[in-house]
């Protein structure tokens, strides 16, 4: 049996644009009465990732938003704001003008969009993007946010 409701036959409750345009979420309500979301994106060139093995793949936004909501909880609001960061951090990318970015580039940039969103959320991320060991590590961590 298919669970997965039929865009198809969906009505559209209600849009939401992102804040920077790039994205609109709709809620849908299918033909069985589920509920579900749909978000649609500018299609821009697609970006490589430079992998710290030295494989390649393309950049996957959604595996990018996976990420951050795994790593950060609830301490984003919403899956709109976490859309948000994944934008923001997507168009700071591209905006280093080239078609090749490593993963360093791109949990440095998730790192940076982040600071600028939410403390805790950050200092998760970074537990995990860093791969803290020991509570030093997140003193650490704790300090040069402070200091900023």
């Amino acid at each position: 049996m298919n669970t997965t409701p039929r865009i198809g036959n969906s009505k559209v409750l209600e849009s939401r644009e992102t804040e920077d345009g790039t994205t609109i979420r709709r809620r849908r309500v299918g033909a069985d009465g589920r509920r579900f979301t749909t978000y649609e994106r500018i299609e821009l060139p697609q970006l490589i990732v430079q992998k710290r093995s030295g494989g390649r793949e393309t950049f996957d936004h959604d595996k990018l938003a996976t990420s951050v909501r795994r790593s950060v909880g609830k301490f984003l609001g919403s899956d709109l704001e976490v859309e948000e960061v994944v934008n923001l951090v997507e168009r700071k990318l591209r905006e280093l003008e080239s078609e090749v970015v490593t993963s360093q580039d791109v949990g440095d940039t998730v790192l940076d969009v982040l600071a600028g969103k939410n403390d805790v959320a950050y200092v998760r991320f970074a537990s995990v993007y860093l791969k803290f060991r020991t509570l030093g590590d997140f003193e650490q961590i704790l300090r040069e946010r402070r200091k900023r």
